[in-house]
């Protein structure tokens, strides 16, 4: 794939997020050698990573031959602001912004940009590692477009890609998407200590909920049915699944739970973006 952008692509931040971004980026035909990465420490396996690919962390870029065509920065939230500025006097006008961060609203980066520039508040999950991600995007007034499909087209290089039109909504989308993952692990960590507790020996009990959890997922995935009808599938009446689901879905059960999980890692979110 040509990526239609002018300028080096900077990534501030060799994370896990920016390394598996990296990483998927040059698989979809991006030239390492039209990327500078910032960051002081970057973890063994992340330069690793950079070093198959001609590829070295700085930590920290004073200058540019050229402004960059986008910037993304995936540094830790609540280092940002300390590292944000500096780069942000490397940008110019038609540079895209893209950030990863967690809780940073598009304002924290409008405040160190020029009045015009184009922001994109993005929202990935951890299966992002393994291509099979989904990242939600937000947009200021100031993307055009071509922008929307760059910023697509990067990001889709990690998986599949949703927008939003109210920034407001990123905070759902963070309990939703960005969380969730740990809710599918803990379901694995809960459904092998059952296995365990049903008499079952520890590795079978591993390998029955991994496999089961990311098999359902997969099967999810690929057949296009609604989560309900799936479980419909599975459920005999008067039978097992019945009575185990008798038990999680009653009053204050997995659903109800589940909507308060979700609803405090909305109410953090938000917190964290004050």
């Amino acid at each position: 794939m040509a990526f239609t952008f002018d300028g080096p692509l900077l990534l501030v931040g060799a994370g896990k997020m920016g390394s598996a971004l990296l990483e998927g980026l040059i698989a979809r035909g991006l030239d390492p050698r039209r990327v500078r990465v910032q960051d002081p420490a970057p973890p063994a396996e992340v330069a690793a990573v950079l070093a198959r690919h001609g590829l070295t962390a700085e930590p920290r870029i004073e200058s540019l031959p050229a402004p960059p065509g986008v910037i993304v920065a995936a540094v830790k939230p609540q280092v940002m602001d300390s590292v944000f500025p500096s780069v942000a006097r490397l940008a110019g006008p038609d540079t895209l912004t893209i950030s990863v961060a967690a809780g940073r609203t598009l304002a924290s980066f409008e405040a160190h940009l020029a009045a015009s520039a184009p922001v994109v508040r993005a929202m990935p999950n951890t299966p992002a590692a393994i291509g099979r991600g989904i990242t939600v995007c937000v947009a200021n007034a100031h993307v055009t477009a071509a922008g929307r499909q760059l910023c697509e087209e990067l990001m889709a290089a990690v998986g599949e890609v949703a927008w939003v039109a109210d920034e407001a909504l990123m905070d759902a989308v963070t309990a939703v998407s960005g969380s969730g993952p740990a809710y599918v692990f803990l379901l694995a960590e809960a459904l092998e200590k059952a296995a365990v507790a049903a008499g079952l020996d520890s590795a079978l009990a591993r390998r029955l909920a991994r496999a089961t959890v990311s098999g359902s997922g997969e099967l999810l995935a690929q057949s296009g049915l609604d989560a309900s009808v799936l479980r419909q599938n599975v459920t005999s009446p008067g039978g097992t699944t019945a009575a185990a689901l008798a038990v999680l879905m009653a009053q204050g059960g997995l659903e109800e739970l589940l909507e308060k999980a979700v609803l405090a890692g909305e109410g953090r979110s938000r917190e964290l973006a004050k």
